[in-house]
């Protein structure tokens, strides 16, 4: 009989490559990895696994049972919070993941309204960016997934998949100096600012500024680059660049020094929670979806 403990082995195994690496990754010795694989290939009564030196493959037995891990290994999380909620949210365990202005807006209030609700349901969580922690929801790492997809973005991901709610629609603003000469403006076209310096974030996260812009008919000029939302703000405040940045995050930094300014024609970008299927039928899982909903309509 294969045993869920031996699954999630043999996933830290394939994606590690070695006995050595999933062993750190699980938190346990090397021997008690390979102990784990030999009971689980004398579970299948075939080899999972090829050894050449310090190196693992997996053989084409390995490959399928890696395949499937994934959705058993979801689907027993579900069944084992759904047994532990029936007695009303006594317990429970969620697993979240946020991109940074959520964690810092959203994510608050709503876990403080879920622990007052239902004290036993423990949530943990960690930070990560679209489209990496959509990966991590998929490949069975956490429960809930904050996300966001800007709206006729190019090469935008697909959910269909997923369970997705959606949260709230968040506008982008430029940023300017006080000083600046749209300082002033209630909008602006984001062509106004093809001469100027920007400040952006690393190329991944830039791909929405510079498509933006392209439509207006300019490439910007990225003098700074920089993920961290403070930095964005003392920079302009400082009259280095300009910038844009979601409200939401705007909302996390205190704006000292900079005007922001509505982009005319509006760019926003849909936030939503996403969940798996089997999973969105955990009490402690739909509880989170709630309150993370609730937060998002304050």
């Amino acid at each position: 009989m294969i045993e869920a403990r031996h699954l999630r082995v043999l996933r830290a195994v394939a994606a590690t490559g070695s006995f050595s690496a999933a062993a750190r990754e699980l938190g346990c010795t090397q021997p008690a990895v390979s102990q784990q694989m030999k009971a689980l290939e004398a579970s299948t009564g075939t080899p999972l696994l090829i050894r050449t030196g310090r190196e693992m493959r997996l053989t084409q037995a390995g490959e399928a049972l890696v395949r499937h891990a994934t959705t058993i290994l979801a689907g027993l999380t579900a069944a084992e919070e759904e047994i532990a909620a029936i007695a009303g949210l006594r317990a429970g365990r969620v697993r979240l993941v946020s991109f940074p202005s959520g964690s810092s807006t959203l994510v608050p209030s709503a876990l403080a309204a879920l622990r007052a609700a239902h004290p036993g349901t423990r949530v943990s969580l960690v930070e990560a960016e679209p489209p990496r922690s959509v990966e991590m929801l998929r490949e069975g790492d956490c429960d809930v997934t904050l996300a966001f997809r800007y709206e006729g973005a190019a090469g935008a991901e697909e959910w269909g998949d997923l369970v997705v709610r959606p949260l709230l629609a968040d506008r982008l603003v430029c940023l300017v100096p006080q000083g600046h000469r749209l300082a002033g403006a209630d909008a602006l076209a984001i062509g106004e600012l093809a001469d100027e310096p920007w400040i952006a974030g690393c190329p991944r996260c830039r791909r929405q500024l510079v498509e933006v812009c392209e439509s207006a008919g300019f490439a910007p000029r990225i003098d700074f680059a920089t993920d961290d939302y403070p930095a964005v703000v003392g920079l302009v405040g400082a009259g280095l660049g300009v910038a844009v940045l979601p409200e939401l995050a705007l909302e996390s930094v205190r704006p000292k020094g900079v005007r922001a300014v509505a982009v005319e024609p509006p760019v926003r970008r849909e936030i939503v929670a996403l969940t798996l299927p089997d999973l969105a039928q955990v009490p402690a899982v739909a509880a989170t979806l709630d309150h993370l909903a609730r937060a998002a309509a304050r």
